[in-house]
This record gives structure tokens, C-alpha cells and sequence, in this order.
């Protein structure tokens, strides 16, 4: 279970609780708990929102979490208190991963976690993020931000993205298509302020323009014509092009290069396949053909955004300074040999006493092991066969 700590103050943007909604249905698609999300405030007790209802939360205070998210304010006046950077600093040692959401960044910034990191915030206020601390590497017009364990988002609907980046970093792509299309909202976001998901965009439609849709998405390596897609509708050529048309506003031959392209730029973020075999897979016919299409889609070629995804993923799995490597579930590793902790990882004594100081700060309590079957592309899902599949982590009790 990964526990995530939303930290609230008077005022907090409502927007913050909306995206824990991504969580829920995280846990209600996996048919476990695997999120358990705590709301925090300096003192607990009852805090108002924005929008002027309150919610009941817990003190800062020992327990560890997984993930700590800060929201944004309204009020332009809004300042952290010192008793919340002073907890948001200490939680920076023993977390995970620390997240900013919209003007969120700014309180990140004044805690000083942020000196060096690439981050973003609302479009709104970039440039004077970037002038109280010019240490920070502000990114504009992106819709969220990974520089290791730090992740930020713009303002209001990018909390949503930044979420379900998450889930799809914790637990795959799969789950996290699965949370969006649920909450019917885009997964990911290419580009600046742009958006692009053909899979859900597309949707939801008249039923014979379902079945047209459907039939492309599983034929996608194969011509699809007109006629194809209007009989998998049941409809005459001529009567699919005019119902195709007012139903999503696109031409059938349009649609289909949009889903061409979002299913060509899953296989190149999700896979290591060369890029003519993706090509050929997803009906583009040869790696030119999507090239051109790439570059009038995204403004940038497959090969850039491979780069770019890879990027991104080694930066979301480096260990920041004085963080606690047990705590973070990126350091679990899939292995078809016994199981093992990543790396040359320190005994139990060893690692306790070279994060003395983080662990006084938990308080009461000890670590033990705690076995995780890990299902990795290669591995056999197979909950018996743990030595194939395993990893351990210290957690506290």
C-alpha cells in the first residue's frame, strides 16, 4: 500500500481533492487498496477549502508516506507557514516523491527543496516563480514537470494529469488509460498547453460509430478503407462518411491517423521495438509515412519523443540526497534471479545507521522486511513463484 499525505492550509484550491479522485478509482480498478490518501494540515481538525466546504485532517506529524502532494491557493497573499516548511522539509528526507500542484510550487520553493530542479507552475505565474527564486530551472508551457523525486503540474486540470502520471508510473499505462477513460478525461497531454488522445476523444459515440471505431482500433496494421468501416457499422459508404462526420466532427480518414498516432506513441514510450516495426504495426506502412505524420501531430519526429520518454523515466528513478532508498518503490526491482533489494544495497544494520537521523524522526516503531511479488514485461505472473518474481523493502511497523 502507498500512502500519499495531501498537505491543506485555509483557502486550499479545491482542484487538489478533485485529482484524488484518480486514486480511488486506481484502487477500485485493481480491486485493492493500494492508495491510502490522508489529508494534513499544520494543526488537523477541520480546514476550509476554497470553495468554502471543510474536510477533516490529521497533524503534521511521524507516520511516513509514500508521496506528500502540496496544492495551490487561491489568495495571492497566500505564505506557507513556517511550521509547514519545516515539516515539508523534513518529509522531503524520508519520502518517495514530493509533489507541487498549480502555485504549490512556490511553497516547495520557499521550503528550498526546489534549488536546481526543472519545475513548472501556472502559466500565470511562471515568471515570477522564476524571479523570487532564480535557482529554480522553471519550465514554461509544460503540463507537468519530473526532475526525481520532485513532480509538479500547471494549474487547475493539470493536477489531474500529474496524478495519473503517477498511477501510470506506479502501477503501468494500462491502469492509468483505464482511470482516465472513467473519469473521461485525457490521460496525457502531448506538448505545451495542447492535448492529444485520440483513444478518448473519440468517445463516446452512436453505437454504429462505436463498432466503426472499435473495428479500426483492432485492425489498425491493416488498410482500413471506407467501406471497411461501414460495415463494421452497417451502414452504406456514403451514409458512415455524413454519420462519421457529425458524430465526432472528423473525416473517417483523419480519425483513423489520430489513432494511428496515439497507439504509435504508446508502442514508443512503452517498448523498446524498433520504429519501422511500429510503424508496420500501426498501419503507417513504413517509419517516413509516420515520421511526417509525428511532426504535423506532436511538431517533433518519433525518434525525439522516445528520447524524451526515456529521459523522463531515468529522471523520475534517481535517488535524491538524504532520501531513505527503502521508501521508494522505484527501487524495487523485476529480476529472474532470487529476490534481492536493487543495487548494493546495505544490510538492515548498516542501513539504519546511515539514516540515523531520518529514523528517529519516525518515532516509535521499527523496519522490517516485507516481501512485494513484482510482475515485471518478462515475468511470469505467478504469485507463487516467488523467487522468480520478488523484491523486498524495508517498512515500518
Amino acid at each position: 500500500m502507498q500512502r500519499i499525505g495531501v498537505v491543506t492550509f485555509p483557502g486550499f484550491h479545491v482542484m487538489t481533492l478533485a485529482a484524488m479522485s484518480v486514486f480511488e478509482l486506481a484502487n477500485s480498478e485493481l480491486g485493492e487498496h493500494r492508495y491510502d490518501v490522508q489529508f494534513l494540515s499544520e494543526n488537523g481538525g477541520r480546514v476550509r477549502s476554497s470553495a468554502g466546504f471543510v474536510i477533516e485532517t490529521e497533524p503534521f506529524g511521524n507516520p511516513v508516506f509514500d508521496t506528500v502532494i502540496v496544492g495551490g491557493s487561491t489568495e495571492p497573499s497566500f505564505r506557507p507557514s513556517e511550521g509547514m516548511l519545516t515539516y515539508l522539509r523534513e518529509a522531503f528526507d524520508i519520502t518517495r516523491r514530493m509533489a507541487a500542484t498549480c502555485v504549490g510550487t512556490f511553497t516547495l520553493a520557499e521550503a528550498g527543496l526546489l534549488d536546481g530542479k526543472r519545475v513548472t507552475t501556472h502559466w500565470d505565474h511562471v515568471r515570477e516563480l522564476q524571479r523570487r527564486y532564480p535557482k529554480v530551472r522553471v519550465q514554461e508551457d509544460r503540463i507537468f514537470v519530473i526532475d526525481g523525486s520532485i513532480w509538479t503540474s500547471a494549474g487547475m486540470t493539470a493536477t489531474m494529469d500529474l496524478v495519473l502520471a503517477m498511477v501510470e508510473r506506479d502501477v503501468g499505462p494500462e491502469l492509468a488509460r483505464t482511470v482516465a477513460k472513467q473519469m473521461v478525461v485525457h490521460q496525457r497531454r502531448s506538448g505545451g498547453q495542447s492535448q492529444f488522445s485520440a483513444l478518448l476523444e473519440l468517445e463516446p459515440k452512436p453505437d454504429r460509430i462505436q463498432n466503426a471505431l472499435e473495428f479500426a482500433r483492432k485492425n489498425l496494421h491493416s488498410e482500413l478503407t471506407v467501406e471497411n468501416l461501414a460495415d463494421a457499422a452497417h451502414l452504406s459508404p456514403r451514409q458512415f462518411t455524413r454519420a462519421f462526420a457529425a458524430a465526432t466532427g472528423e473525416s473517417p480518414a483523419k480519425a483513423i491517423e489520430k489513432l494511428r498516432l496515439e497507439a504509435a506513441r504508446l508502442l514508443l514510450e512503452d517498448s523498446r521495438h524498433p520504429i519501422e516495426n511500429i510503424a508496420k504495426q500501426t498501419g503507417f506502412a513504413d517509419r517516413e509515412r509516420m515520421r511526417r505524420a509525428f511532426v504535423r501531430a506532436f511538431g517533433v519526429p518519433p525518434q525525439a519523443m522516445r528520447r524524451q520518454a526515456r529521459k523522463e523515466m531515468q529522471g523520475a528513478s534517481d535517488i535524491p540526497t538524504g532520501s531513505l532508498p527503502a521508501l521508494r518503490e522505484a527501487d524495487l526491482m523485476t529480476t529472474k534471479q532470487p529476490a534481492t533489494l536493487q543495487g548494493d544495497a546495505p544490510s538492515f544494520r548498516d542501513f539504519l545507521a546511515e539514516h540515523k537521523q531520518s529514523a528517529l524522526r519516525l518515532g516509535p516503531g521499527h523496519f522490517v522486511l516485507q516481501h512485494i511479488p513484482v510482475f515485471g514485461d518478462e515475468s511470469v505472473a505467478d504469485t507463487h513463484d516467488i523467487g522468480r518474481n520478488s523484491a523486498f523493502r524495508y517498512v515500518r511497523s
